[in-house]
């Protein structure tokens, strides 16, 4: 239910139109959009892996009750999360959920200005969408939104180090021929041979576990290790330099899954990047920090953010506050 807004006492009920785009390898991909007739702004959500369209819940209640009469906002499951059907495991890509995004932003006729916001594979997702030929765009956003995400080298840094074990493979290759169902019964085994494999501490093996538990109770085994391949071979370096977007790179200072660093490269390398830094944050900012997100959101859609609660950053800038 949409909270009170005393701002906008004169909001009208919201009106979504649930939507199915069928892919052009068939996959039918679950999406929400509400579209007013007085559009000026269109905002499409990205979410990360094992999560789904429900994950921006309080992002999208906010654009709802700031800009319902005038924003767009389009919010999809990737293939296998959510609503969303199952698909070959081969296609479990980030560049085929690039391929994806492409379509649904055809299929709905989205048009500029449009503002991407992804948090961690989301948010790779659009990157990955911006490192394709720029012939082969519906449209390039205005404004780009990246959470808890990073252009590359993920096997190198916090737990995702663990993406470059020996174990990372067998697992891949056991999913591609087992049941879902069994893989569940097998889940506990496998994560403990995968913590094997890692040098951290027990803080670590705590988010480790705690992410897996997410995981399975979210999204099929088989989607969420199908999508460990890409993670390990994702690298979109070479085209930050070409982001011309109005960019702000959301981090937090306790995320064992894209540690800041990675933040701290996509800032450096993309054109006037603001980047907002939340220290006592995990991975899940839009849970953790949703005001921080929603600040970030309404900066990068070019609408002046209070002073009070961005911290006054700007392009090229960095704030660090707290949740």
């Amino acid at each position: 239910m949409l909270q009170k807004d005393h701002c906008r006492p004169h909001l009208a009920p919201i009106s979504w139109r649930h939507n199915v785009v069928t892919t052009s390898d068939g996959v039918q991909l679950a999406v929400r959009d509400y579209d007013p007739p007085a559009r000026t702004h269109t905002v499409v959500f990205l979410h990360g892996l094992c999560l789904s369209r429900a994950s921006w819940a309080r992002q999208i209640d906010y654009l709802l009750r700031r800009y319902g009469d005038n924003t767009r906002i389009v919010a999809y499951d990737h293939r296998g999360h959510g609503g969303s059907s199952v698909a070959p495991i081969g296609t479990y890509r980030i560049d085929r959920l690039a391929a994806d995004l492409q379509e649904v932003l055809r299929t709905l006729n989205v048009t500029a200005p449009l503002t991407l916001v992804g948090h961690s594979m989301g948010a790779m997702v659009a990157l990955a969408y911006l490192s394709g030929p720029a012939s082969e765009r519906s449209l390039d956003p205005d404004g780009l939104v990246l959470v808890a995400s990073a252009a590359g080298k993920l096997t190198q840094r916090g737990l995702g180090r663990l993406l470059g074990t020996p174990a990372t493979p067998l697992l891949f290759k056991l999913i591609r021929h087992t049941p879902d169902s069994a893989l569940k019964l097998l889940a506990g085994p496998m994560c403990a041979a995968l913590s094997r494999w890692c040098s951290c501490g027990p803080a670590q093996r705590a988010a480790l576990a705690a992410t897996a538990a997410e995981a399975l109770a979210t999204t099929a085994v088989s989607t969420a290790a199908g999508f460990l391949p890409t993670l390990c071979d994702y690298d979109v370096y070479c085209a930050l330099g070409s982001v011309r977007a109005q960019t702000v790179v959301v981090s937090g200072g306790a995320d064992l899954l894209t540690p800041p660093v990675h933040s701290r490269e996509l800032v450096r390398e993309i054109r006037g990047a603001a980047h907002v830094h939340v220290p006592h944050a995990g991975h899940m900012l839009p849970y953790e920090a949703p005001h921080v997100i929603n600040q970030a959101i309404r900066q990068a859609m070019s609408i002046r953010a209070n002073a009070h609660v961005c911290g006054g950053a700007g392009r090229g800038m960095t704030a660090t506050f707290d949740r």
